[in-house]
């Protein structure tokens, strides 16, 4: 527990620290107003209509702030040291190598995925995500004030991406992941000579498919598998809309803006189902599952 402290206290990594407070603290207030906002017919808040200038008002108030971030960062090189290390000798790699802390979610899930899935496809998911969610979001309700009730599935959906899918993946890699990239649990020595052995195996061969056969030829047997399992998965938006076409909000909302708002919701998901696949193996013993569909051409 010593070292984990002294892991917390690293210059290098007060900032996290600080995000993680930070995000504890601003998730809190959001509940608290929206419950309050919740139990009123109409909020407080959503009844303000008064309009400022942005010249002096906004302006002076962000000159202030301005001020104030400064005078905290000269504080803070006043009493903590910049974590610098000796210079870079190309003989010598870091233990554990790691990636700036905005970047440790995607370090994280290079575990889970092949490089050109978490560095590639997922990130290009979110940014396509995040630009989307202007013109699939057709609730006009919670516009200006905080609610839960009016938009739980917003609420949930990001909260859960942004929390869970990216918040925690920056702490794991930050205080879990130690020497080669091993995870370590709190109070856990980081011992630089620990190797994990792990014998991964394809989904497919849980169910007695193997992935290949005796001349490492491709099974096809494995590749319908996996086929049948992805595309099982992702045709679980197109049932739910043939349940559900005939609501008013499914009408409103229509084919196309839902098959994006499902495609995106069920790659997160998606993502969870493969770290869990890698990890809730381990807990009983098993081997993890490194891959769900082998192709000749890509593996996911």
């Amino acid at each position: 527990m010593r070292q984990f402290l002294e892991i917390l206290s690293k210059p290098d990594n007060l900032p996290i620290v600080a995000l993680l407070a930070s995000v504890i603290f601003f998730s809190w207030l959001y509940w608290v107003k929206a419950k309050k906002n919740d139990m009123q017919e109409l909020p407080e808040e959503a009844k303000m209509d008064d309009k400022v200038q942005v010249w002096p008002y906004l302006v002076r108030t962000e000159f202030l702030m301005a001020i104030a971030v400064m005078a905290i960062l000269v504080i803070w090189s006043v009493f903590l040291n910049a974590p610098l290390e000796e210079s870079a000798n190309r003989a010598l790699t870091p233990n554990p190598s790691k990636a700036p802390w905005y970047f440790l979610g995607l370090q994280e899930m290079l575990v889970y995925f092949d490089p050109w899935i978490a560095g590639v496809v997922l990130p290009t998911l979110i940014i396509i995500g995040l630009m989307a969610i202007p013109y699939v979001d057709i609730n006009p309700k919670g516009n200006g004030y905080y609610t839960f009730k009016e938009r739980k599935f917003a609420v949930l959906t990001y909260g859960f991406g942004f929390l869970v899918l990216w918040v925690f993946l920056i702490f794991i890699g930050t205080f879990l992941r130690g020497p080669g990239w091993n995870f370590f649990w709190p109070g856990e020595t980081w011992d630089p000579h620990y190797v994990a052995v792990l014998t991964n195996v394809d989904l497919s061969e849980y169910f007695g498919i193997s992935t290949r056969l005796p001349d490492n030829t491709l099974n096809p047997a494995a590749f319908i598998f996996g086929a049948v399992c992805v595309f099982g998965f992702y045709s679980l938006s197109g049932v739910y809309w043939m349940k559900k076409r005939n609501d008013e909000f499914m009408k409103k909302l229509g084919f196309f803006r839902y098959s994006i708002v499902s495609f995106l919701f069920l790659s997160m998901m998606g993502l969870v189902i493969k770290i869990f696949l890698r990890l809730g193996p381990l807990m009983f013993g098993a081997n993890p599952v490194k891959y769900v569909w082998v192709t000749p051409w890509f593996n996911v």
